[in-house]
């Protein structure tokens, strides 16, 4: 029986063996997975950086256009779709005029939609004025000239 024992055992420190080396490669196996999974993390945060700010220096030189060209479309558009929000009236610089609408139109919740619709309509006006004006005259009267309303 001791025989059997002694067998037994050589047996189970050969499986062990073979389980500890099984785990050492297994180890350094995932190592290697690590290291090259930090080393693709490390590359596309470099990558994914380099994007950003390609997209900000766009968006900085687009937002620096589009601020210092005319804004006749933008508010145009704006004034149609969304004149009741006084947004057109913001984007050109208007801030007393712009919270005059927000607030006509925000009053619309309480007076059943009559001062919504008011500040609507002028914003349906304003911005098919400004879209029917030449960019030079548009420029000329709402960018150069300051004339806050029609």
């Amino acid at each position: 029986m001791s025989d059997d024992n002694k067998n037994l055992s050589d047996d189970l420190n050969d499986m062990l063996g073979d389980a500890k080396e099984g785990a050492k490669k297994a180890n350094d196996k995932a190592k290697e997975f690590a290291g090259d999974a930090k080393e693709k993390a490390s590359e596309f945060s470099r990558e994914a950086k380099e994007s950003a700010r390609e997209f900000s220096d766009s968006a900085k030189e687009t937002f620096d256009r589009t601020s210092s060209e005319n804004k006749k479309v933008l508010t145009g558009v704006l004034g149609i779709l969304l004149g009741w929000l006084g947004i057109h009236k913001f984007i050109l610089g208007y801030n007393k005029e712009g919270i005059i609408l927000l607030i006509l139109g925000l009053l619309g919740f309480l007076t059943c939609g009559l001062t919504s619709g008011l500040s609507g309509i002028i914003g349906l006006i304003e911005g098919i004025i400004y879209l029917t004006k030449s960019d030079e005259e548009f420029y000329n009267t709402y960018q150069a000239g300051r004339k806050p309303w029609f």
